[in-house]
């Protein structure tokens, strides 16, 4: 199979040659007022036929069917009726986006095509976009304003995408619901009384209510792969270190490159698999600032442009964690209808890491990150807890707790498990090319905002460790792998279920051809009943 190579470095023309292959009210009374807040909302282009994908509002943009600034001027109205109920899109740069799109009009009329020209969208409040606040949910950060934009913000700019604002997140972006003391709580326009998601909460929600066709968001413990799910969308997850994450760092600290903390990505989210492909292209490649370290990345072709080529093995048990019997049913239908397209399918293999092993290790990893900055007296009194485990407790709440205080052996121990993992599914990798597993153990569930350690997990009635909602997630990131979300059916009660799709090192390319392929034969996103 053929690749394509680039050396490091930031030009268009280097990319292209990179990616070659490739909270509450009442239900009642807020179910009322959002249905009577949708009915005033202006509907989509040509008539109301639906929402309009990314790809087909640029194709409509370069048609001269659509102007920007009639797209902006929708999406604005839109924002306007419906967010007062969402609260996705928390920081509004309107009169800048009118702006753009009127640059981007002209650059139209002159004849200039570029990928996402005039075309409006949101990104995560993480990024720093030059001007506007990126807090991070942080309330000691409200008033930070960076002076320049991230990279992917850079990149889709140049691309001629209209950012019109950005979308909201939970505090330090470390939940899988989305509020914070400055913005708020972001709801689910599936379920108003159920979370969007989080991290990238605000970015899901934006685009099932159809403010906008493409979003911006990250992900480390499935920031961009549980909002997705939970708000029937496609998000890709990236290999770690082929999308540049420079600027969206934590707030009033220097815009540099990855530390290299091995786990965290930014990443595209759309309403369609074509789009992830579309946006995918735009962000990818090597960070400008590593230019001239001699460093190449390879990203091959996809593996297969049908369906009844692939070779998919479907997992649906964790030994950590139960997964609820809606998401299971889900994907043995879609495992059923894979056959009968003619892929190979199996339901287990040998080769297959040690999933236990595979989640814990990621934890390990995981840990010193999200617990670094607290204040001292935090580190002893996880010390304190600490002391209290027996050796035996390696469940994730313990290894949690015991991170919080980890030495460089103890990350060096880690480090060298997740290699022997990596290896593992080197080997899967070459009797399979894709592993299909559940995103998350449940679908979306009710906003829970009382104190983190008191909250639990629903699986099907039976009572969960919060954290447990990780177990799907860390599979990816702990192995750095690359993941797609595609939804592929809803509950009786209409709520979205998404599948993840985990492919090989650097196959990024084959993990989002896989998501088209199953939109194009089975549908994709499914909008709300607004």
């Amino acid at each position: 199979m053929k690749g394509s190579s680039v050396k490091q470095g930031g030009s268009a023309t280097g990319r292209r040659a990179f990616l070659a292959g490739v909270t509450a009210v009442g239900a009642a009374a807020m179910t009322r007022a959002f249905a009577q807040a949708a009915s005033s909302v202006p509907p989509p282009p040509e008539g109301g036929k639906g929402y309009r994908t990314a790809s087909e509002q640029v194709a409509d943009l370069a048609a001269r069917r659509v102007s920007a600034v009639e797209l902006l001027d929708q999406a604005i109205a839109r924002i306007e009726v419906l967010d007062k109920h969402i609260n996705a899109v928390v920081v509004r740069d309107f009169e800048r986006a009118r702006r753009a799109a009127i640059a981007a009009d002209q650059a139209l009329a002159r004849g200039e095509r570029r990928p996402l020209l005039g075309l409006p969208m949101t990104v995560k409040e993480s990024y720093n976009i030059a001007d506007l606040p990126t807090t991070w949910g942080i309330p000691a950060f409200k008033d930070w304003r960076p002076t320049e934009d991230a990279v992917v913000v850079e990149r889709l700019k140049a691309a001629g995408a209209v950012i019109m604002g950005k979308t909201n997140v939970p505090v330090a972006l470390a939940d899988w619901q989305t509020t914070n003391p400055i913005y708020g709580t972001t709801n689910n326009p599936y379920d108003i009384e159920r979370t969007p998601g989080g991290s990238s909460g605000g970015s899901a929600a934006s685009l099932a209510a159809g403010y906008v066709s493409l979003e911006a968001g990250s992900d480390i413990g499935g920031s961009l792969r549980t909002p997705a799910h939970y708000c029937g969308v496609f998000a890709h997850k990236p290999t770690y270190g082929v999308l540049p994450r420079r600027g969206q760092n934590f707030p009033r600290q220097p815009a540099l490159p990855s530390a290299g903390d091995g786990l965290a990505v930014v990443g595209p989210m759309a309403r369609s698999a074509q789009d992830i492909a579309l946006a995918f292209d735009v962000m990818a490649g090597p960070d400008e600032l590593r230019e001239g370290v001699g460093w190449r990345l390879v990203l091959p072709r996809p593996r297969h442009r049908v369906l009844r080529d692939f070779r998919v093995l479907v997992i649906d048990t964790h030994p950590l964690c139960p997964t609820a019997e809606v998401i299971r049913t889900a994907l043995a239908q879609l495992a059923d209808r894979l056959g009968k397209e003619g892929a190979t399918v199996a339901r287990q293999s040998s080769l297959l890491p040690d999933l236990a092993e595979a989640t814990r290790n990621y934890m390990r990893l995981l840990g010193p990150i999200m617990t670094q900055g607290r204040p001292p007296e935090y580190y002893e009194r996880m010390r304190s807890i600490a002391a209290t485990l027996g050796p035996d407790n390696q469940s994730l709440d313990a290894i949690l707790v015991r991170s919080a205080n980890a030495g460089w052996r103890d990350w060096e121990a880690a480090s060298n498990g997740r290699t022997r993992l990596q290896s593992q599914w080197a080997t899967l990798f070459k009797q399979w090319d894709v592993v299909l597993c559940p995103v998350m153990p449940t679908v979306a569930f009710k906003h829970d905002h009382g104190e983190p350690s008191a909250r639990r997990l629903d699986v099907d009635g039976k009572s969960q460790p919060y954290n447990s909602n990780i177990v799907w997630a860390g599979l990816a990131t702990g192995g750095q792998l690359p993941a797609t979300v595609a939804p592929i059916g809803r509950t009786d009660t209409g709520l979205p279920i998404g599948v993840q799709i985990i492919g090989p090192y650097l196959e990024d390319t084959t993990t989002i051809q896989f998501a088209q392929l199953l939109e194009k034969a089975f549908g994709g996103f499914v909008p709300p009943v607004l």
